[in-house]
């Protein structure tokens, strides 16, 4: 089993090796496919967004095997996610989560926009997503001001993976139970799209 601090040395490593253009190909040959068929061994769950532009692989330099990956729209947390996580942390016994949201992010960027519209005006489709984010926004806005420049942009993609990092360390016994009896870690962690660095939030 790799604890929790390689596996987010690994994950660094892969960064710094993604950034220098050195990141591996992820194409697979017939010998590497049957080597992956009978089983997975993933040293880290990343949870990360839906955005095109953020492959949770190819970001971390890691190759097929290596990562258990749940994307969703604004990297957020509801049960189906936290199952997933519960599901990979114990058959697989990774002690790493990563909660990997990104710089611009359309997801809180439609949340901010749903934020300034009247109720009657918002997307029942995207509604789901709306209000998970959306409590974790709420105390960066100004009263009667929801102005969206970089500075709102930067503090809200922060907050809403700070805010799916706590009802993940907070909200599913089992994974409670790994933090506090096994070694498991969660963290967050933001991709920028400009650099294509990531920085990781260590534990408090």
């Amino acid at each position: 089993m790799i604890d929790a601090e390689e596996a987010l040395l690994r994950l660094k490593r892969g960064n710094l090796s993604f950034r220098s253009g050195d990141h591996q190909n992820l194409e697979l040959d017939a010998l590497v496919r049957s080597q992956l068929a009978p089983d997975q061994h993933p040293f880290a769950i990343v949870l990360g967004c839906s955005d095109s532009r953020v492959p949770a692989e190819i970001v971390l330099g890691q190759g097929v095997g290596d990562l258990f990956v749940i994307r969703v729209a604004g990297n957020v947390v509801a049960p189906s996610q936290i199952g997933s996580i519960e599901f990979a942390a114990e058959k697989f016994q990774t002690r790493l989560v990563v909660v990997m949201g990104h710089s611009r992010c359309g997801a809180v960027e439609a949340t901010l926009e749903q934020m300034a519209k009247p109720e009657e005006g918002r997307s029942p489709n995207l509604r789901a997503i709306v209000s998970r984010i959306t409590p974790a926004l709420e105390p960066l806005i100004t009263e009667g001001d929801l102005t969206i420049g970089d500075e709102l942009m930067t503090k809200a993609v922060r907050a809403n993976i700070d805010a799916s990092v706590k009802q993940l360390r907070q909200g599913s016994e089992i994974l409670e139970k790994l933090i506090h009896e096994d070694g498991l870690k969660i963290i967050g962690a933001e991709y920028c799209l400009e650099s294509g660095a990531v920085e990781f939030f260590e534990e408090d």
